[in-house]
């Protein structure tokens, strides 16, 4: 009898154990870590709103989601963000939506040149062409969770363009298919060079001219090897975060619903903080040296006349998708 008590009260404590086991187990499993890869430094605007971003999900699911960010592609390089979450060997990420314009055309609609201008513009032109982006990465398995636009893109050189033929020769930066197709068809020579890069490919003579926003101009020193900043206004690309689609159906429905509400409020956010990046960046440029230069007409005309091209080669490669988008953003 004591030998059989002795294993029942033994089956009772191994019993406990188990269960003590594995309800610690399921506590630990409850709790889910993201590795988040982003492109740019920390003092960077985007990233500052990925911050907010993960802080907003944290707090909305009382810790059972934390966002762990790796800025500065410290994780994974700019170009392979997309497909590092789209394979699951990180559950989300953000990058430039142009990036991917070579996968298909919808994604290069924010960056044909002055297609949508202005903020307003730019708003209208993501509404419309936000179907036909989630249509394609779901297809990928991947969700698009929001997208930020940099501020508008204006032309750095050495000296003051006064119109397309000042560009031609120079060798010209480019960050995707479209600042590449703008250069060659100004009759510049495209470079490939990432943000981290420029102040090198400048100070090497690896490249002598660029489009980009006055936030990389900022944050890359501009005033240390060029002169003049051209606000054209030419386009406003925008950045995105992206979420395996996996990975976010793994989730409870409470912290699904925490994600969409962070993220609702992190497209808002970073809507208004690119209006004030804008202004802000654009005077440090003025502050530190740069010339500010005001386009000249023949300037607009000449790369209104490049942006028409590109506008009617971007509906040819995009198809029945593109003629849908465009038909709706100009109705």
């Amino acid at each position: 009898m004591l030998h059989s008590r002795f294993l029942t009260k033994a089956g009772v404590h191994l019993a406990a154990a188990t269960a003590f086991s594995l309800a610690g187990f399921a506590a630990a499993s409850a709790e889910t870590k993201w590795d988040m890869p982003t492109p740019y430094g920390d003092s960077n605007f985007h990233t500052q709103n990925v911050a907010a971003f993960a802080e907003d999900v944290k707090e909305k699911t009382g810790g059972s989601l934390t966002i762990q960010i790796h800025s500065a592609g410290s994780l994974f390089k700019h170009p392979e963000i997309k497909n590092s979450v789209r394979k699951g060997l990180a559950p989300i990420g953000e990058v430039l939506v142009s990036r991917l314009s070579n996968e298909d055309a919808v994604f290069g609609v924010d960056s044909v040149p002055f297609l949508a201008p202005s903020y307003d513009q730019a708003w209208r032109l993501y509404q419309a062409s936000k179907p036909a982006l989630e249509e394609k990465l779901g297809e990928q398995g991947l969700q698009l969770l929001y997208a930020v636009p940099w501020p508008p893109q204006g032309i750095y050189a050495k000296k003051e363009v006064t119109n397309a033929g000042d560009l031609k020769g120079l060798k010209f930066r480019a960050y995707n298919a479209a600042t590449e197709r703008m250069a060659q068809l100004a009759g510049a020579v495209p470079t490939q060079v990432e943000v981290p890069d420029i102040p090198t490919a400048f100070s090497t003579g690896r490249v002598e001219a660029m489009i980009t926003s006055p936030s990389t101009g900022a944050n890359s020193k501009a005033w240390d090897f060029l002169s003049h900043y051209h606000d054209t206004q030419a386009w406003l690309p925008k950045n995105m975060v992206i979420v395996n689609k996996r990975a976010y159906d793994g989730l409870t429905d409470a912290e699904k619903s925490a994600v969409l509400d962070a993220a609702e409020i992190a497209e808002k956010r970073g809507w208004e903080a690119s209006k004030v990046e804008t202004k802000t960046k654009t005077n440090v440029l003025i502050e530190n040296g740069i010339t500010v230069v005001k386009p000249s007409k023949q300037l607009i005309q000449d790369l209104a006349a490049i942006g028409e091209t590109m506008a009617a080669e971007w509906q040819e490669q995009a198809g029945d998708a593109g003629a849908a988008v465009l038909e709706t953003y100009k109705n």
